[in-house]
Order: structure tokens, then C-alpha cells, then sequence
């Protein structure tokens, strides 16, 4: 069997190759990611606790809550592996997307949130569980751990969201 069979049956078969595999991150990387989604998550959640929907106002009043929280987490942690954790900021896309939803309206407003959120925590949860299995520094790997269920318990929340 030649090398292009084989990875073509790896590829088919749903198999990451090793040599094809993302780097891996950094503590520091993981800290920047994950406080500049907590900062978007707790930026456009002050956006939507205004929302006429009561089940969108309250998802983005228990976002603040478990993003201020995560915040606190990932910190301490970085903390515990010797981690400078600098003041989180936001991607050029989240400044994008939170701009977006600030000219928004209405529906249309909680909709959009929705869209957005549904993408985010799918990115989160991405980041979480790729750290807690992956990361070198062992606090923050331990503590990707524990966030990764939150955010999983956010998809579902907005997943049975009544839009």
C-alpha cells in the first residue's frame, strides 16, 4: 500500500494525521483566546439583558455571570502556572460582530445574538477541550476542563431557545 493510499483511507475514515495536526497552543495563546471571548461574550450579553425575549435576556444574564467566572478561573490559573495573563482583547471579528449587533434591532437583534453565540461556543468548546486535552501548562489544562461543560451547557441552552 502506498503513502497516498493510506492517508486517503485515513482522510475517509475520519483520521487525523498526525503531521497534519494544528500545533499546539501555548498557555499563553489559550490565555488571549479565551479572555478575548469572555470579554465579547460579556460585552454583548450588557447588549442583550435589554431583549424583550425573556429567554434571550436571561441566556445573556447568565452569560455574564459564567464568563465573569471563567475569566476569574482562567486567571487564577495562569497565576498557579507562572502565567502572566495580560488584559484580555477582543479579535478584529468579535469587534465586528459586537458592532453589529449594537446596530441591530428588535428580532432582528436577538436573532443575530443567536447566530453569533451559537458560533462562538462552538469555537469555545473547541478551545476548551483542545487545551484540556493538549495543554502544556497543567493548571490551565485543568481548568479548560472544568469550563468546557459550561460552555457545552450554554450550546444547549441555545439550542432550545424559542426564536
Amino acid at each position: 500500500m502506498t503513502i497516498r493510499t493510506l492517508i486517503g483511507l485515513a482522510c475517509a475514515a475520519g483520521l487525523a494525521m498526525p503531521a497534519l495536526a494544528a500545533p499546539a497552543m501555548t498557555g499563553k495563546q489559550f490565555i488571549a483566546k479565551a479572555g478575548a471571548s469572555d470579554l465579547w461574550e460579556r460585552k454583548e450579553a450588557a447588549i442583550m439583558t435589554t431583549s424583550t425575549n425573556g429567554d434571550i435576556a436571561g441566556f445573556a444574564r447568565q452569560m455574564t455571570i459564567d464568563h465573569t467566572k471563567s475569566t476569574e478561573m482562567v486567571k487564577a490559573a495562569a497565576k498557579a502556572d507562572g502565567i502572566a495573563a495580560p488584559a484580555p482583547v477582543m479579535t478584529a471579528k468579535q469587534k465586528g460582530d459586537l458592532a453589529a449587533l449594537s446596530a441591530s434591532k428588535g428580532a432582528a437583534r436577538d436573532s443575530l445574538y443567536v447566530t453569533q453565540q451559537k458560533a462562538a461556543h462552538a469555537d469555545a468548546l473547541a478551545l476548551m477541550q483542545g487545551y484540556s486535552a493538549s495543554g502544556s501548562a497543567k493548571h490551565l489544562k485543568e481548568t479548560a476542563g472544568k469550563i468546557a461543560p459550561v460552555v457545552q451547557s450554554h450550546i444547549d441552552m441555545l439550542n432550545k431557545m424559542a426564536m
